[in-house]
Parts: C-alpha cells; sequence; structure tokens
C-alpha cells in the first residue's frame, strides 16, 4: 500500500563527513524507496541522542550506511507506505521507531524507510510529537529491567535517573511494581523523578555521605540492583548501598564503563527493537499516565544546535520536530 502524494525528494539533516555539529547541513534528498519488509514514514518529530553524535563522529554508523548520511536512530509519524510482507502496520497509522540498523538513513529527514519490525503503534498517553524522542531509550531501560530481574516489592537504585534513559526507568521500574530510589542531576532533574513517582529522590551532586544514609534508610539491607545510566565516581559510592552480591547494570555506551569488584556483578545491556519488545513496552506504558520529558525541541533547520544542546546537562530528552 501507498500514500499517493509523496514527493520525489525530501528536506533532510545530513552528513557528507565525520566531525562535530558543524558537518550536518540541510538539503534535499531523495525519498527512500520502500522494500517488501519495509514502511515509509512521513517523520513527525525525531529523538536526538548521544548515538547521533557517535555517528556523527564515524564511531556508530550503521552497517551498510553509504554518505550522505541522513542521522536519527528515534522518530514517530505517519506511516505512509507499506511493503507487501508488512501485516501488522497500515497506511495511516502512527507510529514510533528505535532503528538502529537503517541503511537508507534515519529520521533527521521528512520521511525514512525503516523496516517494520522496529515500529509500534503509537500508545496511548504519549503526545505523537514527543514519542519521537521515546523509544531507543524506553526499549533500553526495559532491557535494564530485565537484565536485573527484580521481583514485586524489592529496591531499585537508578543512577542518572532523570536522563533520557532514567526518567523512563523509573516509570517502568514502577509498572513492574519495584520501589524506586532516584539518582538525579540537580535540583530540576530531582523533582521530575519525584513528580513521575520515585519513591525515594536524591540530588546525585550532593553529599554522597548524606546520599548513602538515605539509602540505607529506605533500605536498611541494601538495595541488590542498581540500574546506572552514568558512571565515574559516583557511582562508585553508590555501589556500597547493594546487598552482598548485587547487580549493577548498564547500558553499552556508559563511560567509563563499571568494573568488577567483590561483591558486586556487573552487567551490560542493549536495547532490543522487536515486536515482542514493542509489545511489551506498549502493554507498560499504557498501564497508567507515561511522560517523555522533552527539555528542549528544535526545529531540522537547528539541527546543528541541538548537537551542541547534547553535550551539555538538562534533564528528559532532546527532540527536532519534522513535520
Amino acid at each position: 500500500m501507498v500514500d499517493g502524494d509523496v514527493p520525489e525528494r525530501m528536506q533532510a539533516a545530513a552528513f557528507d563527513e565525520f566531525g562535530g555539529p558543524e558537518v550536518i547541513t540541510l538539503r534535499k534528498l531523495p525519498i527512500p524507496q520502500v522494500a517488501d519488509d519495509e514502511i515509509l514514514v512521513k517523520v513527525l518529530s525525531a529523538g536526538v541522542g548521544v548515538w547521533d553524535a557517535y555517528e556523527r563522529q564515524g564511531v556508530l554508523v550503521p552497517e551498510g550506511s553509504t554518505l550522505p548520511i541522513v542521522p536519527g536512530s528515534d522518530g514517530a509519524g505517519t506511516v505512509i507506505a507499506a511493503g507487501k510482507k508488512v501485516t501488522d502496520l497500515v497506511v495511516g497509522d502512527l507510529v514510533y521507531v528505535s532503528a538502529t540498523a537503517r541503511p537508507k538513513g534515519g529520521f533527521y529527514a521528512e520521511y525514512a524507510a525503516v523496516k517494520a519490525e522496529y515500529a509500534a503503534k503509537l500508545p496511548e498517553g504519549v503526545p505523537a510529537e514527543h514519542a519521537g524522542a521515546m523509544s531507543t531509550d524506553a526499549l533500553t531501560a526495559l532491557a535494564g529491567l530485565d537484565t536485573i530481574s527484580l521481583s514485586t516489592g524489592d529496591w531499585l537504585l537508578i543512577f542518572g535517573a532523570s536522563g533520557g534513559q532514567g526518567h523512563l526507568a523509573v516509570q517502568l521500574a514502577k509498572r513492574q511494581g519495584l520501589n524506586v530510589i532516584a539518582v538525579a542531576s540537580g535540583a530540576d532533574g530531582v523533582a521530575l523523578v519525584t513528580r513521575l513517582g520515585a519513591d525515594v529522590s536524591l540530588d546525585g551532586h550532593g553529599d554522597m555521605t548524606d546520599v548513602l544514609a538515605r539509602i540505607r534508610d529506605a533500605a536498611p539491607a541494601g538495595v541488590p540492583a542498581i540500574l546506572a545510566m552514568a558512571a565515574g565516581e559516583t557511582l562508585d559510592r553508590l555501589t556500597e548501598a547493594l546487598v552482598d552480591g548485587g547487580v549493577v547494570a548498564f547500558a553499552h555506551g556508559v563511560r567509563p564503563e563499571p568494573s568488577e569488584r567483590p561483591g558486586v556483578v556487573v552487567r551490560a545491556y542493549d536495547g532490543v527493537a522487536n515486536p515482542r519488545q514493542l509489545q511489551r513496552l506498549n502493554e507498560l506504558i499504557e498501564a497508567g499516565p507515561f511522560v517523555v520529558h522533552v527539555a528542549e525541541k528544535f526545529p531540522l533547520g537547528k539541527v546543528r544546535e541541538a548537537h551542541k544542546r547534547l553535550q551539555t546537562s538538562y534533564p528528559g530528552k532532546l527532540l527536532l520536530t519534522v513535520g
């Protein structure tokens, strides 16, 4: 199926060489063709993540990509064409997508062609525009929760809880019946995670002796696991709150990687985009009010400014508005 009103070319933000934000420019490019297992999405918005900067720098380039490269793993929009093997999505569906594998280009464009298995219908309760910033971080947070595999009523400490992945992990963990200690960044971050339902909200920039004391007050027997969206000295101190044999789980890409030490198990994980995980994610999201916190929105023409903002601190996610 194809929507009849599809132009031949589109506006896109792309780069012809690897480097800093200055290499990304707006240009007119051909709209990608759709294979039998793909959908063509008219993009409404695209998330801006650190992985996009890595792609721009030539570190994480999707296999099969050719210059000029259109970055953007996360996006949301409307299906306007579907290959003949696509059975669960149709023209007109509002979808969100997480596509790290996308040789035909990403979501920093008016249109994007991706495998249908990386897309899901927009869940109830999430604004379509904000969904563009959700997918990869939400799927990664869900993978982190799967990695630690806690039981209802267990305590979980989330470090970096006010960031893109962290603030979604807080909400998903609460939906799984966990008690959440959220260590956030600054007063704004603490306010955000408190609003999202964290049982204990702490400022990771505060005095660590006081932070650890408050964690022990909440969970005197210790916490069985830490989801680490950041690393460094603060995380090293937070591991003092773990039970013996407790787990530190971190997403690949966190630097420096947490290190093994006596009594601490370290596990790495990656988000996975497939129909089963997307269905699970949608079911959790639709269990109650769900917030994708957008710190700042940029039009597509301000993509360089968005990538510069990536290098600073902010709660939640950055978003490019396209459609």
